[in-house]
């Protein structure tokens, strides 16, 4: 059955695009923070039809299927996880990335692979921006992906990533496999035609419609204002903001969403913000919030360890970025992941090699901090990094002068050099643990990476180490989306602790504030989903083909 599936999905998708060997699949069975899980086969195709043919292949012969784009993973939602009752087979989407740009609707249709970079420079030339840019995202993220995850991102005014319109593909309980055209945009009425109308990009005589349907969470604006709330900003089982491939986690096949684009601003102005005491950057918060001031572009949070961290473990791919820009990110990751994997064959080197060599590298870069920022860290460990735009940066100017008197926050203007290199550094956090655990193994068992969306009206968010004993085990890290209060928070756990005992008392206290989680990676294999979500799951995917196991529920056939 096996060779008979490689052979028929060669034809479908050419002999080179079918992966079968360990080496050949590694990187895509190996997430971003998560292992090595069997598979199959991995899949490429080239085109949507290529995708339709190979998802009904797939189903016929009865595979657990999961979809993979970026492969960012961060809770292991796109790749392999123990054991399944099928064979797997990744269908990843990356070479299906055409952009289509409908200029009187100020929207865009992206396919399955379409990489945020690439939406980006898309946009760029006509003073427009996705929901997300790169620097509030993962690195190499798919736009696709971010919506079937209601991935968050800095950006304080546009919420989760959302829409109403796509295409995509269910598989109904009789697992027949029906393909829903709801992008809004007449196509034909078969799946072939269809999909050879988004391949060819043949869409500018089409008909677009227009209706009460969002390409974007257009409430999020006054959602965020509402300090008063009890409930979060945003977070990935929000009920309102579950629809059709938003928030889907992989279990529909999505071909194509069309969303919203935004207006590029002007000018734009980064202050960098130290306080001394957590309070302070609250009442910041606030103030700033209910004030008539138009929301900031960006407001994120770094505690002065890990502006430290990330300036050691994270330097070489904040000059990787500096020097080669993010276009060359998904590249090199997947050069490194197939060099670790050639690594691997050989018992006396170390695993995660690259790392090390990497982390030698950084030694001979130049410091990263900004020169007068780097005494801040000291008397005033908390840092935010606020920019804003156009009509609200001389307002921004006057509210930081007036709360300087009565709290005790400090403000500094960057220049355009010292704006880009804070915010490299901000991106780096992500994997500056994971670097830090990968060259220091004797020292740490593992990371524990949770996302975290606090009710609107907290005013207590900073975890103080000295108020909860199970810090004495762990390093924290601690850094988020300030004004929409989602945090991350990275712990490093001390060499002989037990982790999974460790990550419960984490979450049984999130539980005791009030706060949802995941806040923007979405369940994956790490968190558990709660009724709501499941019964959502459930309803996508009955036959439990797509993505099976997600959200610690069954992985068996009809989850059984």
């Amino acid at each position: 059955m096996q060779s008979d599936l490689r052979q028929a999905a060669k034809r479908i998708v050419g002999r080179r695009n079918v992966l079968s060997s360990e080496r050949a699949t590694s990187r895509f069975r190996t997430g971003y923070r998560t292992g090595k899980n069997p598979a199959k086969l991995v899949l490429l195709p080239g085109t949507l039809r290529e995708l339709w043919d190979v998802l009904n292949l797939c189903v016929e012969h009865d595979l657990a299927i999961i979809m993979q784009a970026a492969n960012t993973s961060l809770t292991g939602g796109s790749t392999p996880n123990g054991n399944y009752d099928r064979a797997v087979v990744i269908i990843n989407t990356r070479r299906i990335d055409k952009l289509h740009y409908l200029p009187k609707q100020r929207q865009v249709i992206a396919q399955a692979g379409a990489t945020l970079f690439a939406l980006e420079e898309l946009l760029k030339p006509i003073g427009r921006e996705p929901h997300s840019v790169i620097g509030s995202s993962c690195i190499g993220a798919s736009v696709v992906g971010g919506v079937c995850n209601n991935s968050g991102g800095a950006l304080v005014n546009r919420g989760p990533a959302y829409t109403d319109y796509a295409v995509f593909a269910r598989i109904n309980s009789d697992r027949s496999i029906e393909l829903v055209n709801a992008l809004g945009v007449e196509l034909g009425d078969t799946p072939e035609e269809m999909l050879t109308a988004l391949d060819t990009s043949r869409l500018e005589g089409a008909n677009v419609i227009c209706n009460s349907a969002d390409a974007s969470d257009k409430a999020y604006k006054s959602w965020v204002r509402d300090t008063a709330a009890t409930s979060a900003a945003r977070f990935n089982a929000d009920p309102r903001r579950l629809s059709g491939a938003s928030g889907c986690a992989g279990k529909i096949v999505v071909f194509a969403v069309r969303l919203d684009t935004f207006e590029k601003p002007r000018r734009e102005t980064t202050f960098f913000i130290k306080a001394s005491d957590p309070d302070a950057l609250t009442t910041l918060r606030r103030t700033f919030l209910e004030s008539n001031l138009p929301l900031p572009v960006s407001a994120e949070y770094l505690h002065a360890d890990l502006l430290r961290v990330s300036s050691i473990y994270g330097r070489d791919t904040i000059y990787l970025i500096k020097w080669l820009g993010t276009k060359c990110l998904p590249s090199f990751f997947a050069l490194k992941g197939s060099f670790d994997s050639w690594v691997e064959r050989f018992s006396i080197l170390p695993q995660q090699l690259s790392d090390y060599l990497l982390q030698l590298l950084s030694k001979v870069l130049p410091q990263p901090i900004p020169k007068r920022f780097r005494a801040f860290a000291p008397t005033h460990p908390h840092i935010l990094l606020l920019k804003v735009a156009d009509d609200a940066i001389d307002g921004t100017k006057g509210l930081l002068k007036e709360l300087s008197v009565d709290v005790d926050i400090r403000s500094t203007e960057c220049s355009a050099d010292e704006a880009q290199q804070v915010f490299l550094l901000r991106f780096a956090a992500a994997g500056a643990a994971l670097r830090q655990l990968s060259v220091h193994p004797n020292l740490f068992e593992d990371v524990i990476a949770l996302d975290v969306a606090l009710p609107r009206c907290a005013t207590t968010w900073f975890e103080n180490p000295a108020d909860n004993p199970v810090f004495e085990h762990l390093v924290p890290l601690l850094y988020g989306h300030f004004f929409c209060h989602v945090f991350h928070q990275d712990y490093l756990v001390k060499k002989g602790q037990d982790v999974a005992l460790i990550k419960q008392a984490l979450l049984s206290d999130l539980d005791r504030r009030g706060a949802k989680y995941p806040a923007e990676h979405n369940v994956g294999h790490h968190y558990e989903a709660d009724a709501a979500l499941q019964s959502f799951y459930r309803g996508l995917d009955p036959t439990n083909t797509l993505n099976p196991g997600i959200g610690k529920m069954s992985k068996r056939r009809s989850y059984e």
